[in-house]
């Protein structure tokens, strides 16, 4: 008897916890004591989800509550199961603390002619200490704008909405959030510090226009890891004033490869430095991994560069330096690039080639490429025999070369 009263006590105790613990507020606020977050869910703000309802101001008003919430340690926007429309927005702190946007559902972007000219879709700018999670689904509705992408014949051409932009976010995590068929890139990282990209999975059609997978810009110790990235453009593209970039175990495929560049385009470009891509997959892509230059007289530089332990499968251009980028011509033959390219590594690189140059470094004339470096690689050509073309190229090679290095 005694013991069933203590048992009683010990469940009642618990009862008493979990209310304390747990309360919803009129508002749609969910309050934890215990680990002291509250949660702004945006149905409670009036959110239908049901994928033709403009859910925009729900999103907004939920957004700009839990971001200026000044209780507490923590402060989450959540997004439950379900489909929403929403328009472009702009998600803009500073916020009085850490903040997370759990997205459970899908969220799509609207198929508005009227939207197609501005430049983003989702943007998030000005915070520090974002999460962003959930599992969900960001859908840009792509194909419906695609056919308004012509910029390969016009450059005057109608540059479509990017899907997330993060401009000026420092000490953030995107965890578990699918990108599905953007309109222009998936994601782009503008002037942003320590943004870690982990288990994120990225689809769009290998014909889709410019759909870069995450593209970064004047940004230092970024992260991506541990994904999945297929679609119709570069699957990870560096620009400009990059420092400090780590891509380790992503699958690409399709798309374009890795891409640093183009570089050498603007007056007065950042250099790039500091970056390492090791355990990938390339499959099926257009390139592998590639540094590509403008010939064009502007000065800049990329360097210390490594490339390890890279997986090619049926890669049509495994390896390539190209300082003579020139989409669409119109450059002179006699500009050689100014961008200078120096301590670059490749590094247990092997697999398939489906064309028969596996290795493919064209440097420039006026500014050759310097100190790169060829260690074990072993790239086979079903064709016939791998060639590697080296052209104004000053390094070493050591290892197994296939194909026979041209250094």
């Amino acid at each position: 008897m005694e013991m069933d009263s203590k048992i009683c006590l010990l469940l009642l105790s618990m009862l008493v916890l979990v209310s304390v613990s747990v309360s919803v507020l009129a508002n749609g606020v969910t309050t934890s004591s215990h680990q002291q977050l509250k949660v702004f869910n945006v149905k409670s703000f009036g959110a239908v989800a049901n994928g033709k309802t403009d859910d925009s101001k729900a999103f907004l008003d939920a957004w700009n509550k839990a971001c200026h919430y000044k209780g507490g340690r923590g402060r989450r926007l959540l997004v439950p199961r379900g489909t929403y429309l929403v328009w472009p927005v702009v998600f803009e702190g500073p916020c009085a603390g850490p903040i997370a946007v759990t997205v459970r559902g899908v969220v799509k972007a609207p198929v508005d002619k009227s939207t197609f000219s501005l430049d983003h879709w989702i943007t998030f700018q000005y915070l520090d200490r974002l999460l962003i999670n959930g599992g969900g689904t960001l859908d840009g509705q792509g194909p419906e704008a695609w056919p308004y992408n012509d910029c390969a014949k016009n450059p005057h051409c109608l540059r479509l909405p990017i899907s997330v932009r993060f401009n000026f976010v420092n000490n953030t995590s995107v965890r578990k959030i699918t990108s599905l068929n953007s309109k222009n890139f998936h994601f782009n990282v503008f002037a942003c510090h320590d943004l870690k990209f982990r288990r994120i999975r990225i689809v769009a059609p290998d014909e889709s226009p410019n759909t870069d997978g995450i593209h970064i810009g004047e940004s230092s110790d970024i992260k991506i890891l541990d994904s999945v990235i297929g679609t119709g453009d570069d699957c990870i593209s560096i620009g400009p004033g990059s420092k400090n970039i780590e891509i380790v175990g992503v699958h690409c495929g399709p798309g374009h490869g890795f891409s640093i560049g183009s570089l050498g385009r603007y007056p007065d470009e950042e250099d790039v430095s500091g970056l390492s891509v090791r355990h990938c997959t390339m499959e099926g892509t257009m390139n592998g991994v590639r540094i590509k230059a403008w010939a064009s007289p502007l000065k800049s530089s990329a360097y210390n560069i490594s490339f390890h332990d890279i997986t090619m499968k049926g890669v049509r251009r495994p390896i390539i330096i190209d300082q003579e980028y020139c989409p669409g011509g119109g450059c002179s033959p006699q500009t050689g690039s100014n961008v200078q390219i120096r301590d670059v590594r490749f590094s247990k690189i092997r697999g398939t080639s489906s064309s028969q140059v596996a290795v493919d470094l064209i440097c420039s004339p006026d500014v050759p490429c310097k100190n790169i470096n060829l260690d074990s690689i072993d790239l086979a050509y079903p064709g016939g025999h791998a060639k590697s073309y080296c052209v104004n190229v000053k390094g070493e090679s050591q290892g197994e070369q296939r194909p026979p290095s041209c250094i």
